[in-house]
Parts: C-alpha cells; sequence; structure tokens
C-alpha cells in the first residue's frame, strides 16, 4: 500500500506540472476516425512493402497499456474498445517537444495518436506515429505493476479496472449483450410485443420470495421492489396484448451466493392460446438457437463437463425424478406420514403444517435437482406450491407447470397460467394464511388482479428465464458475480478513499 500511495503521489505531481506548464491534461477535442480492429482488418493481410506505398494516415485513442522508451524511439501499446495495437514513435518524427512531454506518460494515461500503419522487422502491424498528445492523465496505476489484478473481491469491487487489464472479462459482457439480443429478436421475430411494467409495486406478486421494501413520500405509501413482472404482464394479456415479454431487473430479498444476487435480470413472456408443452418446445428451440448462433454448436463446456443442447431435451415429473436420483419407495409419494418421515431421513426439517406437495417439493430439492445436468424439463408440480399455475384437468393435485434445469440448476420457470379468477381468489387466501403463519415469501392478496381475471384472459401459458444463469451456463461462468458489471457485495472496511490519502 505505501508503494501505492507513494505512486499515486508522483502522478498527482505530474498532474500540476502539467498544469503549470499551461497543457490540459483533460482535454476533449480529439476525434478518433478508426478502430484498432479496423486497421488490422484492412492492412494485416498487406505486406510491409505494400504498406509503404499507401502510406494512408488516420487518427486513433486508446489507453497506454505498455511502453518502451528507447532512447531517440519508443515502442507503446494502446488499447481502446475493439483491441490493441503498437505505436512506432520517433523524436524526430513528432518533434522534440512533444517527445519530451511523452516520456513522462504513464501506462494508463489515455493518447492521441496521428500515423500510418506499417509493418516492423518482425512483421508486426504497428502504427507511425506523426502526432501524439495526451488526453487524460490518470493517476492511479494499473495493477500490472504489482502482479496483476487476480484478487477476485477486488475484481468485482473495482470492475472498471478489472475491464481494462483482462480482457477475457469484457468478452464475457459481450456475449451477454449478444444473448439477449438474440432472445429479443426471437421473440419479436415471433410477433411478441417488448413492454415495461412497474418496478416500485404496491403489492409485490409473481412469485415466492420475500421483497425488498421503500417508502413513497408524496403518496404517503409503502411500496415493494417488484419480486417478479407476472402479474402486471398477465394484466396486458387480459387488455388484448397477446404476445409480450420483458427482459429487466428483478429484486429479491435473500442470500448471496455463487447463484443468487439480489438484484438480477430476468426474461418473462407469455402467449395466449398456449399452453405449458408448447413452452418447453419455445425453450428447447430458443436457448439451443442462441448458442448454436454464438458458437456454431450446440455442444457446449461447462465447468468441465459437456453439455448437449440438441434437441429433444428430457422431461420427467417431479415424481420420477424423485425415484430415479433416490431411494425413496413408492409409497413416499403418496403418503405424507412417509414422506415427512422421509424428508427428516435425508436431512430436511419439515415444517407440521407443510402438505405432501410441498414436502414432495423439498424432497425433489433435496435428492434430485442437482443431478439434472443435461438440459431436463421436471413437470407436474403440486397445486399447494404452485398458487399461479393452472390446475391439471385429469389430477387437480397437480398444475401444468414445468422447471427447467441445465448442470443442476433452475433455469426457468413456466406455466399454463390460471385464468379462473375464484379459483385464483381461493388460492391468494391460502397464500395469505401461510403469511400470516410466518412464511415470509408466500403471495400477498391482490384483489386488482383478480377483478382483472373476472373480465376474461384468454388461456395463456408465461414462463420465466433467469438471464444471469443462462449466460453464466453459455460464457462457462462459475458465479452469477462473474456476468454481472457491478454485483452486490458487503461494504469495503479499513480501505481509505483518494479523498482520505490527499488529505493525509
Amino acid at each position: 500500500m505505501e508503494e501505492l500511495n507513494e505512486l499515486i503521489t508522483q502522478r498527482r505531481q505530474k498532474l500540476a506540472n502539467l498544469r503549470e506548464e499551461n497543457v490540459n491534461p483533460y482535454p476533449n477535442d480529439f476525434r478518433p476516425d478508426v478502430l484498432t480492429s479496423e486497421i488490422f482488418e484492412k492492412y494485416n493481410p498487406l505486406d510491409g512493402e505494400k504498406l509503404r506505398e499507401l502510406d494512408d494516415t488516420y487518427s486513433l485513442a486508446g489507453r497506454i497499456m505498455a511502453k518502451r522508451v528507447m532512447g531517440k524511439a519508443a515502442f507503446v501499446h494502446i488499447a481502446d474498445r475493439e483491441g490493441k495495437i503498437q505505436l512506432y514513435l520517433k523524436r524526430d518524427a513528432i518533434g522534440q517537444e512533444s517527445y519530451q512531454r511523452f516520456k513522462k506518460f504513464d501506462i494508463g494515461d489515455f493518447i492521441g495518436v496521428k500515423g500510418s500503419p506499417f509493418k516492423t522487422k518482425t512483421g508486426e502491424l504497428s502504427i507511425d506515429a506523426k502526432e501524439i498528445s495526451l488526453l487524460v492523465k490518470s493517476l492511479r496505476p494499473l495493477p500490472e505493476k504489482w502482479h496483476g489484478l487476480t484478487d477476485i473481491e477486488t475484481r468485482y469491487r473495482q470492475r472498471y479496472v478489472d475491464l481494462i487489464v483482462n480482457p477475457e472479462v469484457k468478452d464475457i459482457f459481450r456475449k451477454r449483450s449478444e444473448i439477449i439480443r438474440l432472445i429479443r429478436n426471437y421473440l419479436t421475430e415471433r410477433d411478441f410485443l417488448e413492454v415495461e411494467t412497474p418496478m416500485m409495486q404496491p403489492i409485490p406478486g409473481g412469485a415466492t420470495a420475500k421483497p425488498f421494501t421503500t417508502h413513497h413520500n408524496a403518496l404517503g405509501m409503502d411500496l415493494y421492489l417488484r419480486i417478479a413482472p407476472e402479474l402486471y404482464l398477465k394484466r396486458l394479456v387480459v387488455g388484448g396484448i397477446e404476445r409480450v415479454f420483458e427482459i429487466n431487473r428483478n429484486f429479491r430479498n435473500e442470500g448471496i451466493s455463487p447463484q443468487h444476487n439480489p438484484e438480477f435480470t430476468m426474461l418473462e413472456f407469455y402467449q395466449a392460446y398456449a399452453d405449458y408443452e408448447d413452452l418447453m418446445n419455445l425453450f428447447e428451440d430458443m436457448i439451443s438457437k442462441v448458442a448454436f448462433e454464438i458458437y456454431g454448436t450446440h455442444m457446449i463446456s461447462y465447468q468441465g463437463t459437456e453439455i448437449n443442447l440438441n434437441m429433444p431435451w428430457d422431461r420427467l415429473t417431479m415424481k420420477e425424478a424423485i425415484l430415479r436420483h433416490s431411494d425413496a419407495e413408492e409409497e413416499v409419494l403418496t403418503d405424507k406420514t412417509k414422506a415427512f418421515e422421509y424428508a427428516r431421513k435425508i436431512g430436511l426439517e419439515p415444517e407440521e403444517r407443510w402438505g405432501l406437495g410441498k414436502l414432495l417439493t423439498e424432497i425433489f430439492e433435496e435428492v434430485a435437482e442437482h443431478k439434472l445436468i443435461q438440459p431436463t424439463f421436471i413437470t407436474e408440480y403440486p397445486t399447494e406450491v404452485s398458487p399461479l399455475s393452472r390446475k391439471n384437468d385429469e389430477n387437480p393435485h397437480i398444475v401444468d407447470r414445468f422447471e427447467l434445469f441445465i448442470y443442476g440448476r433452475e433455469m426457468a420457470n413456466a406455466f399454463s397460467e390460471l385464468n379462473d379468477p375464484i379459483d385464483q381468489k381461493e388460492r391468494f387466501e391460502e397464500q395469505v394464511a401461510e403469511k400470516d403463519a410466518g412464511d415470509e415469501e408466500a403471495h400477498f392478496m391482490d384483489i386488482d388482479y383478480v377483478r382483472a381475471l373476472e373480465y376474461g384472459m384468454p388461456p395463456t401459458a408465461g414462463a420465466g428465464l433467469g438471464i444471469d444463469r443462462l449466460v453464466m451456463l453459455l460464457t462457462d461462468s462459475a458465479s452469477i458475480r462473474d456476468v454481472l458489471f457491478f454485483p452486490h457485495m458487503r461494504p469495503e472496511v479499513g480501505r481509505k478513499t483518494a479523498d482520505d490519502q490527499e488529505e493525509e
């Protein structure tokens, strides 16, 4: 830390010296006309002799990433948003004054350069600089000065530095943007309308989760950051928007883990005149197409495991999954007492008030979920744990619902929507009773949503897909924090700010 403070002090002195020389260290009058990638695309195939004949001149700008001064000449690497390129600077070409000033530039500074592409004796495409100017004076050295930015916590807290020194991180976020673009295109090409619904809601609904609370002063009322957009999107289906989707943030006041962040991105969509089986087909097609568009194959590797996204994907009922991946007997699936005993046997702590459906769901999550490595749809969820799903016509104890699992993780949740307003109100009332009994994640009563259903919602299927988890899968990222620019973390302790250091 002492070495770092000394380097910062040296850079601040350089800044002061520039200002004393009437040099603006933060000008905004330089306009690059080309990117490094464009230079490489156009000129890398040409040999050195052809480049000398062309003598094309361009203006480039970027951050200094490396610098090697050799008397009257120097080599510099700069990076822009597309990549890096080498500059060759000669004192006689850029002038004595400019060269002397350049020698005081630091790694991390932004510079503008005007010059021509050429190839060095080793064949490296470079820019022969004719003019050079300082665009930004950096006051902190990049981490390479002390062996790179490798500390995970520092990388997440200072993502701006992580992006500078670890190019593969930028590639992950480029892929994230591409994945979202491909999903958006897939849905809009199928006549889905993209919308935005409220982030702050008077009643949080659409999922079983503990919400964050806030207060609106002008209205004098408490509001909740949304846990899901579901009930608002389905109101739009009632209003006649028969295919609708939203890609946006949800907020759940839950723990933080490699798979969970309290603020996360979700795709949620609804399709009238469709059921949950139609959406299984859609998910298979959409995700496999997105993966193929990015990698040119349906076979991907995640954390050393080969994942096959080729269709069709496995489909199991929850009960089938329990039997396949545990030593549970058949009677556990139908007898609440047996299910309770088995839950305790495998280390769960079931509550007496749980019904058979809740018990089976907890057992499934404990014994089977983490074993679903290849893409697998789990169906026939209990009605007890699915307050917004349509009951199965043949068995009212289950609903027409699925969850998609890949690499042992829930990726998506979907169901045929409950559009019977009387049934919906009764299920809300059951959820209110659960909340009164101490379940902080149970649903609130939403009378306005029931009123909307009373106007009539067409037969509809809806789904939610965790964008962050899908990006993790398709970029081989181990933690959700690797695919979020700024993941939530505990406050820094014992770290001084630049202002603190300046005061000292």
